[in-house]
Protein backbone atom coordinates (compact mmCIF):
# COMPACT_ATOMS: atom_id res chain seq x y z
CA UNK A 1 0.00 0.00 0.00
CA UNK A 2 0.81 3.55 -0.53
CA UNK A 3 0.70 5.94 2.55
CA UNK A 4 -2.09 7.87 1.61
CA UNK A 5 -3.93 3.71 1.10
CA UNK A 6 -2.63 2.77 4.34
CA UNK A 7 -3.72 6.03 6.58
CA UNK A 8 -7.73 5.72 4.76
CA UNK A 9 -7.11 2.31 5.60
CA UNK A 10 -6.42 3.06 9.61
CA UNK A 11 -8.49 5.54 9.48
CA UNK A 12 -11.75 3.23 8.60
CA UNK A 13 -10.85 0.79 11.26
CA UNK A 14 -10.66 3.42 13.95
CA UNK A 15 -14.88 4.30 12.57
CA UNK A 16 -15.34 1.33 14.90
CA UNK A 17 -14.38 2.95 18.10
CA UNK A 18 -17.35 5.10 18.68
CA UNK A 19 -19.51 2.47 17.22
CA UNK A 20 -18.19 0.27 19.85
CA UNK A 21 -18.46 3.04 22.64
CA UNK A 22 -22.43 3.87 21.78
CA UNK A 23 -22.64 -0.14 21.80
CA UNK A 24 -21.54 0.20 25.53
CA UNK A 25 -24.00 3.25 26.52
CA UNK A 26 -25.64 1.35 28.88
CA UNK A 27 -22.59 -0.62 30.63
CA UNK A 28 -21.37 3.00 30.84
CA UNK A 29 -23.59 4.78 32.18
CA UNK A 30 -23.59 2.11 35.57
CA UNK A 31 -20.30 2.39 35.60
CA UNK A 32 -19.94 6.69 35.45
CA UNK A 33 -23.40 6.31 37.95
CA UNK A 34 -21.47 3.81 40.54
CA UNK A 35 -18.26 6.21 39.89
CA UNK A 36 -20.10 9.74 40.56
CA UNK A 37 -21.81 7.49 43.90
CA UNK A 38 -18.09 6.90 45.01
CA UNK A 39 -16.62 10.32 44.97
CA UNK A 40 -20.04 11.57 46.45
CA UNK A 41 -19.48 9.34 49.55
CA UNK A 42 -15.99 10.25 49.79
CA UNK A 43 -14.68 6.99 48.39
CA UNK A 44 -11.71 6.19 46.05
CA UNK A 45 -11.23 5.41 42.22
CA UNK A 46 -8.76 3.19 41.67
CA UNK A 47 -7.63 2.36 37.79
CA UNK A 48 -5.40 -1.19 37.62
CA UNK A 49 -4.18 -2.51 34.10
CA UNK A 50 -1.00 -3.44 32.79
CA UNK A 51 0.90 -2.48 29.22
CA UNK A 52 -0.88 -0.05 27.60
CA UNK A 53 -4.14 -0.65 29.44
CA UNK A 54 -2.34 0.22 32.70
CA UNK A 55 -0.11 3.54 31.02
CA UNK A 56 -4.26 4.66 30.36
CA UNK A 57 -5.58 4.56 33.69
CA UNK A 58 -2.38 5.79 35.28
CA UNK A 59 -2.58 8.92 32.57
CA UNK A 60 -6.36 9.42 33.56
CA UNK A 61 -5.52 9.18 37.51
CA UNK A 62 -2.68 11.64 36.79
CA UNK A 63 -5.13 14.25 34.64
CA UNK A 64 -7.33 14.19 37.88
CA UNK A 65 -5.67 16.42 40.62
CA UNK A 66 -4.86 19.53 38.20
CA UNK A 67 -8.15 19.15 36.35
CA UNK A 68 -10.41 18.81 39.13
CA UNK A 69 -8.53 20.06 42.01
CA UNK A 70 -9.23 16.59 43.61
CA UNK A 71 -6.01 14.93 45.96
CA UNK A 72 -3.99 12.29 43.84
CA UNK A 73 -5.58 9.28 46.19
CA UNK A 74 -9.12 10.25 44.70
CA UNK A 75 -8.74 8.50 41.62
CA UNK A 76 -5.51 6.76 41.49
CA UNK A 77 -3.67 3.86 39.18
CA UNK A 78 -1.84 0.48 39.68
CA UNK A 79 0.45 -0.78 36.69
CA UNK A 80 2.07 -4.00 37.01
CA UNK A 81 5.40 -3.60 37.50
CA UNK A 82 5.54 -0.59 38.83
CA UNK A 83 7.04 3.03 37.67
CA UNK A 84 9.46 1.68 35.43
CA UNK A 85 6.40 0.33 33.36
CA UNK A 86 5.09 3.48 32.70
CA UNK A 87 8.00 4.58 30.57
CA UNK A 88 8.55 1.28 29.00
CA UNK A 89 7.69 -2.47 28.97
CA UNK A 90 7.68 -5.01 31.97
CA UNK A 91 6.22 -7.51 30.03
CA UNK A 92 5.94 -10.25 32.43
CA UNK A 93 4.34 -8.17 34.78
CA UNK A 94 0.79 -9.07 34.03
CA UNK A 95 0.96 -12.40 34.72
CA UNK A 96 1.16 -12.05 38.33
CA UNK A 97 -2.20 -11.87 39.81
CA UNK A 98 -0.69 -11.98 43.88
CA UNK A 99 1.12 -8.70 42.95
CA UNK A 100 -1.96 -7.58 41.90
CA UNK A 101 -4.06 -7.98 44.99
CA UNK A 102 -0.84 -7.06 46.76
CA UNK A 103 -1.01 -3.58 45.27
CA UNK A 104 -4.25 -3.36 46.06
CA UNK A 105 -3.94 -4.64 49.30
CA UNK A 106 -1.33 -2.25 50.16
CA UNK A 107 -3.52 0.86 49.32
CA UNK A 108 -5.97 -0.33 51.65
CA UNK A 109 -8.71 -0.38 49.22
CA UNK A 110 -12.18 -1.53 50.61
CA UNK A 111 -15.80 -0.87 51.02
CA UNK A 112 -16.98 2.50 49.48
CA UNK A 113 -13.92 2.35 46.75
CA UNK A 114 -14.63 1.61 43.12
CA UNK A 115 -11.55 -0.85 41.44
CA UNK A 116 -11.96 -0.28 37.71
CA UNK A 117 -9.72 -3.34 35.97
CA UNK A 118 -8.50 -2.48 32.49
CA UNK A 119 -7.65 -5.11 30.55
CA UNK A 120 -8.42 -5.26 26.38
CA UNK A 121 -8.03 -9.37 25.84
CA UNK A 122 -9.92 -9.85 29.93
CA UNK A 123 -7.89 -11.89 30.80
CA UNK A 124 -4.91 -10.04 32.37
CA UNK A 125 -3.71 -12.35 35.32
CA UNK A 126 -2.77 -8.93 37.49
CA UNK A 127 -5.92 -7.62 37.00
CA UNK A 128 -7.83 -10.16 38.06
CA UNK A 129 -5.65 -10.65 41.08
CA UNK A 130 -6.17 -7.07 42.09
CA UNK A 131 -9.88 -7.20 41.80
CA UNK A 132 -10.40 -10.29 43.67
CA UNK A 133 -8.89 -8.97 46.21
CA UNK A 134 -10.36 -5.88 46.05
CA UNK A 135 -14.03 -7.62 45.77
CA UNK A 136 -12.70 -9.72 49.07
CA UNK A 137 -12.11 -6.56 51.09
CA UNK A 138 -15.75 -5.41 50.41
CA UNK A 139 -15.15 -2.65 47.29
CA UNK A 140 -16.88 -2.26 44.08
CA UNK A 141 -15.07 -3.72 41.13
CA UNK A 142 -15.69 -3.30 37.37
CA UNK A 143 -13.60 -5.17 34.21
CA UNK A 144 -12.94 -2.62 30.73
CA UNK A 145 -12.55 -5.35 27.95
CA UNK A 146 -12.62 -5.19 24.43
CA UNK A 147 -13.82 -8.86 24.23
CA UNK A 148 -17.29 -10.14 24.15
CA UNK A 149 -18.75 -12.09 27.61
CA UNK A 150 -19.52 -15.08 25.50
CA UNK A 151 -15.51 -15.24 25.03
CA UNK A 152 -13.90 -14.24 28.15
CA UNK A 153 -16.82 -14.31 30.73
CA UNK A 154 -16.37 -12.53 34.25
CA UNK A 155 -18.62 -12.06 37.50
CA UNK A 156 -18.02 -8.22 38.63
CA UNK A 157 -21.14 -6.51 39.21
CA UNK A 158 -20.20 -3.81 36.68
CA UNK A 159 -18.22 -2.79 33.44
CA UNK A 160 -17.88 -2.42 30.01
CA UNK A 161 -17.18 -4.83 26.77
CA UNK A 162 -15.81 -2.48 23.84
CA UNK A 163 -16.40 -4.50 21.11
CA UNK A 164 -14.17 -2.81 18.53
CA UNK A 165 -13.39 -5.59 16.37
CA UNK A 166 -10.12 -6.74 15.43
CA UNK A 167 -6.99 -4.55 15.14
CA UNK A 168 -4.95 -3.17 11.45
CA UNK A 169 -2.22 -4.68 13.03
CA UNK A 170 -3.38 -7.89 14.27
CA UNK A 171 -3.09 -8.04 18.49
CA UNK A 172 -1.82 -4.44 18.88
CA UNK A 173 -4.40 -3.57 21.19
CA UNK A 174 -2.63 -0.12 21.77
CA UNK A 175 -4.81 0.93 18.95
CA UNK A 176 -8.69 0.76 18.88
CA UNK A 177 -8.57 -0.96 21.92
CA UNK A 178 -6.34 1.37 23.74
CA UNK A 179 -8.54 4.29 21.94
CA UNK A 180 -11.45 2.91 22.81
CA UNK A 181 -10.65 2.68 26.53
CA UNK A 182 -9.19 6.05 26.48
CA UNK A 183 -12.43 7.62 25.48
CA UNK A 184 -14.63 5.23 28.16
CA UNK A 185 -12.11 6.86 30.78
CA UNK A 186 -12.35 9.98 29.59
CA UNK A 187 -15.85 9.77 30.22
CA UNK A 188 -16.14 7.83 33.31
CA UNK A 189 -13.75 10.68 34.72
CA UNK A 190 -15.47 13.50 33.44
CA UNK A 191 -18.97 13.09 34.29
CA UNK A 192 -18.22 11.28 37.83
CA UNK A 193 -16.75 14.79 38.09
CA UNK A 194 -19.11 16.69 37.02
CA UNK A 195 -21.72 15.09 39.38
CA UNK A 196 -19.27 15.88 42.35
CA UNK A 197 -19.70 19.52 41.73
CA UNK A 198 -16.24 19.87 40.13
CA UNK A 199 -17.60 21.65 37.28
CA UNK A 200 -19.84 24.39 36.20
CA UNK A 201 -21.57 25.10 32.70
CA UNK A 202 -18.76 23.43 31.26
CA UNK A 203 -15.48 24.24 32.55
CA UNK A 204 -13.52 23.56 35.25
CA UNK A 205 -14.02 25.74 37.93
CA UNK A 206 -12.01 23.28 40.21
CA UNK A 207 -9.09 23.91 38.50
CA UNK A 208 -5.50 24.82 40.53
CA UNK A 209 -4.63 28.07 39.02
CA UNK A 210 -1.70 29.04 40.80
CA UNK A 211 -0.24 26.18 39.09
CA UNK A 212 1.15 27.78 35.84
CA UNK A 213 0.31 31.09 34.44
CA UNK A 214 -1.66 29.53 31.60
CA UNK A 215 -3.88 28.62 34.91
CA UNK A 216 -3.93 31.95 36.45
CA UNK A 217 -5.20 33.39 33.65
CA UNK A 218 -7.88 31.06 33.03
CA UNK A 219 -8.66 31.67 36.78
CA UNK A 220 -9.21 35.24 35.84
CA UNK A 221 -11.23 34.78 32.82
CA UNK A 222 -13.66 32.09 34.72
CA UNK A 223 -14.11 34.73 37.73
CA UNK A 224 -14.99 37.43 35.14
CA UNK A 225 -17.34 35.63 33.50
CA UNK A 226 -19.10 33.60 36.17
CA UNK A 227 -18.64 36.23 38.65
CA UNK A 228 -19.97 38.92 36.67
CA UNK A 229 -17.11 41.23 37.61
CA UNK A 230 -14.37 43.16 35.31
CA UNK A 231 -11.50 41.57 35.05
CA UNK A 232 -8.76 43.59 37.48
CA UNK A 233 -11.93 42.72 39.99
CA UNK A 234 -12.01 38.93 39.21
CA UNK A 235 -7.58 39.37 39.57
CA UNK A 236 -8.26 40.71 43.19
CA UNK A 237 -10.58 38.18 44.10
CA UNK A 238 -8.76 35.40 42.51
CA UNK A 239 -5.61 36.11 45.10
CA UNK A 240 -8.19 36.78 47.39
CA UNK A 241 -9.09 33.38 46.91
CA UNK A 242 -5.41 31.56 46.99
CA UNK A 243 -6.16 30.70 43.36
CA UNK A 244 -9.55 29.39 44.03
CA UNK A 245 -11.98 29.97 40.94
CA UNK A 246 -14.73 28.54 42.24
CA UNK A 247 -14.46 30.65 45.85
CA UNK A 248 -13.58 34.04 44.09
CA UNK A 249 -16.79 33.50 42.05
CA UNK A 250 -18.91 33.21 44.89
CA UNK A 251 -16.80 35.72 47.11
CA UNK A 252 -18.26 37.42 44.01
CA UNK A 253 -21.25 37.04 43.48
CA UNK A 254 -22.89 36.54 46.99
CA UNK A 255 -20.02 39.41 48.32
CA UNK A 256 -18.41 37.27 50.64
CA UNK A 257 -14.81 37.05 52.01
CA UNK A 258 -13.20 33.47 51.30
CA UNK A 259 -14.44 32.08 54.74
CA UNK A 260 -17.90 32.94 53.85
CA UNK A 261 -17.52 31.35 50.38
CA UNK A 262 -16.21 28.41 51.15
CA UNK A 263 -19.34 28.30 54.11
CA UNK A 264 -21.58 28.46 51.14
CA UNK A 265 -19.97 25.83 48.98
CA UNK A 266 -19.64 23.64 51.90
CA UNK A 267 -23.03 24.17 52.49
CA UNK A 268 -24.15 22.93 48.76
CA UNK A 269 -21.81 20.05 48.92
CA UNK A 270 -19.15 22.08 46.27
CA UNK A 271 -21.92 22.67 43.19
CA UNK A 272 -21.58 26.47 42.78
CA UNK A 273 -24.76 26.16 40.48
CA UNK A 274 -26.50 25.84 43.87
CA UNK A 275 -24.75 29.03 45.41
CA UNK A 276 -24.83 30.96 42.92
CA UNK A 277 -29.20 30.06 41.89
CA UNK A 278 -30.55 30.49 45.54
Amino acid sequence: MGTAEALALMHASDASVLEALEAARDELTALVDAASETLRSGGRICYVGAGTSGRLGVLDATECPPTFGVEPEVVQAIIAGGEAAIAGAVEHAEDDPAAGAAEVAARALSEGDLVIGIAASGTTPFVHGALACAREHGARTALIACVPREQVPDDHPLGARLLVGPEVLAGSSRLKAGTATKLALNAISTLAMARAGKTYRGHMVDVNTRANSKLVERGVRLVTRFGEVERARATELLEAARGSAKAAIVMARRDTDLPGARALLDEANGFLAEVLDR
